[in-house]
C-alpha cells in the first residue's frame, strides 16, 4: 500500500509504502532524490535514469522525496555521484549526525513523521534553494528545447550541463526526457489515449512514446498503466509498480 502527502519542507513529499504484491517492484525515474527509512536505517536514493527494480519484500518503507535539484545542498554531495544508486546516509554525512537522526526517526511513533523532521533538520543546515534550478526544471518540463532553455536563462550550454549534473544527477537532455515521461504518464493516467498523450507530451508519435517508456521503465505503456486488467491507475504519484501494474495510492495530493 502506497500513500503520500505534502511535506513541511517546501516542494517535498512524504510517502510510505508497504509492498503487498508478490514479485519485484519498480521505482520509476522522476528527476527526484529521496531520503529513505527502512528496517531502522536511513538511506538516500539518487536520481534514476531508468526504473529501479526492488526485491518486493513486504517490509515497510518511508521516504521524503525532494523537489528536483534541492537534495544535493542538503546532503553536501553533487547529485551525479548518486546517480542510479541507493546508499546509506552515513556514507554522505558525519557519523554522529546520522546516529542522532536515525535514533530520532526510530523513536518516533510514525517513522514517516520522524523522517520528515530529519529532512527539516538537514534543510536547516543548508542554504536556500538556487532559484536557477527551479527555472531550469520549469523550462524543460514545459517542453522547451535544451538550447533554448540555456539561451533564455543566459547560462550557456556548458554551464547548464555542469549545473544539471551537480543538481539533478544528469545532463539537461536526460532530465527533459524524464520530465517528459512523467508528463506522459500524467496524461495517460487521466484517461488520455496514447496517441494523443504522445502528441501532447512532446513525442514524435505513439511509437516514439512506447520506445521511450520501455527504455526508461522496462515496460510498455499498456503494461505500466495496467490497462490490460482495466485498473484505475495514478502513474504519476505511484513510484513502485508490482507485476507490471501500478499500485494506486490513497489521498495523494497533486504534484
Amino acid at each position: 500500500m502506497y500513500a503520500e502527502r505534502a511535506c513541511r519542507l517546501p516542494g517535498a513529499v512524504v510517502w510510505t509504502n508497504t509492498p503487498t504484491g508478490e514479485g519485484p517492484g519498480r521505482v520509476l525515474p522522476d528527476g527526484c532524490m529521496d531520503l529513505l527509512w527502512h528496517d531502522g536505517r536511513l538511506l538516500v536514493a539518487g536520481p534514476d535514469t531508468r526504473a529501479h527494480v526492488t526485491d518486493g519484500a513486504p517490509s515497510p518503507w518511508a521516504g521524503v522525496r525532494f523537489r528536483p535539484g534541492t537534495a544535493p545542498a542538503l546532503l553536501g554531495v553533487p547529485a551525479h555521484t548518486l546517480r542510479d544508486r541507493r546508499v546509506d546516509l552515513a556514507d554522505l554525512r558525519p557519523a554522529a549526525e546520522v546516529r542522532r537522526l536515525t535514533a530520532r526517526v526510530n523513536a518516533a511513533h510514525d517513522p514517516a513523521r520522524g523522517l520528515e523532521e530529519a529532512a527539516l533538520t538537514l534543510a536547516a543546515g543548508a542554504g536556500p534553494p538556487d532559484p536557477l534550478l527551479s527555472r531550469i526544471v520549469a523550462a524543460l518540463d514545459a517542453g522547451r528545447p535544451v538550447a533554448a532553455t540555456a539561451d533564455a536563462l543566459g547560462v550557456g550550454a556548458r554551464r547548464l550541463h555542469r549545473r544539471s549534473l551537480a543538481a539533478f544527477g544528469y545532463g539537461p537532455k536526460t532530465l527533459a526526457r524524464v520530465l517528459r515521461l512523467q508528463r506522459a504518464l500524467a496524461l495517460a493516467r487521466a484517461g488520455t489515449a496514447l496517441a494523443e498523450t504522445a502528441a501532447r507530451a512532446g513525442y514524435a508519435d505513439q511509437a516514439h512514446l512506447t520506445r521511450d517508456v520501455r527504455e526508461l521503465t522496462g515496460l510498455s505503456p499498456a503494461a505500466l498503466l495496467g490497462r490490460p486488467r482495466g485498473e484505475q491507475v495514478d502513474a504519476v504519484a505511484v513510484r513502485v509498480v508490482h507485476d507490471g501494474v501500478a499500485l494506486p495510492p490513497e489521498g495523494v495530493p497533486g504534484r
